[in-house]
């Protein structure tokens, strides 16, 4: 318990928020880092995946490698990186993440884009529309449930694994639990273990509440949709108990 009270004292003590290299700091620098290696694997994942989607060439070895590399551990990475011309630092924590990141948001494009019933394909070009407008504006937006939790998953996984970067000279989150090792100081530890998956549980969140904004049809809470229902949709019984 020592450990978690000398983290609540650190947590709770303003000038470690504010001073230079302190959370804020180090909470920006994370979320930098983050920011980029999703970015990163969004822009490389998505449209492999809409293309193998769209096409089903090359689709199996694609996806195969993709769920393997699930198997590589970042620290790994970083290990080869570090002997290599791109070295310590951010730069290497970002690419090894991105890397990391790429297999769920390309296997749920994947699935997403497959998923899709052919004949909205179908009806899509029987109103005339081209090839490249049959998959932005009717494929994607079916498949784009699949591609956010794709997305989500994956930064859900590099926030909570951009700790890393301390281990290789970067900056992020990552740091204060570095330190606590480093002075044994169990605090610093359980103090940098909470804020990791306290902002991985927010991007979480947040990205779910992305997920229902960008899906399309009536975009509604389960317990709303229960609440607005006709009551004509609920059978009334009669006194026996036997609906009408």
């Amino acid at each position: 318990m020592n450990g978690f009270s000398d983290a609540l004292i650190y947590l709770n003590d303003p000038f470690n928020w504010t001073r230079r290299d302190g959370i804020l700091d180090l909470l920006g620098e994370h979320l930098g880092i983050s920011a980029v290696a999703v970015l990163a694997a969004v822009v490389l994942a998505v449209p492999v995946g809409v293309l193998l989607g769209t096409t089903g060439r090359g689709a199996g070895p694609v996806v195969v490698l993709s769920n393997v590399s699930r198997a590589v551990p970042t620290l790994a990475l970083l290990t080869l990186f570090a002997v290599s011309p791109i070295g310590f630092g951010n730069r290497a924590t970002t690419i090894a993440l991105a890397v990391f990141a790429i297999p769920p948001v390309l296997t749920n494009t994947f699935v997403g884009m497959r998923g899709v019933d052919p004949d909205v394909r179908e009806a899509a070009r029987a109103m005339g529309m081209g090839r490249r407008q049959v998959v932005l504006r009717a494929e994607l937006p079916l498949a784009m449930p699949l591609v956010m939790t794709g997305i989500r998953t994956a930064a859900v996984q590099v926030v909570a694994t951009a700790g890393l970067a301390a281990l290789v000279g970067g900056g992020g989150l990552g740091r204060i639990v570095n330190l606590g090792f480093g002075q044994q100081n169990y605090g610093l530890v359980v103090a940098g273990a909470i804020l990791v998956a306290g902002l991985a549980l927010l991007t979480e969140l947040l990205l779910v509440v992305l997920s229902w904004l960008v899906t399309p049809g009536p975009r509604r809470l389960p317990a709303l949709v229960a609440r607005n229902r006709p009551p004509s949709a609920v059978p009334e019984p009669t006194a026996a108990g036997v609906p009408l």
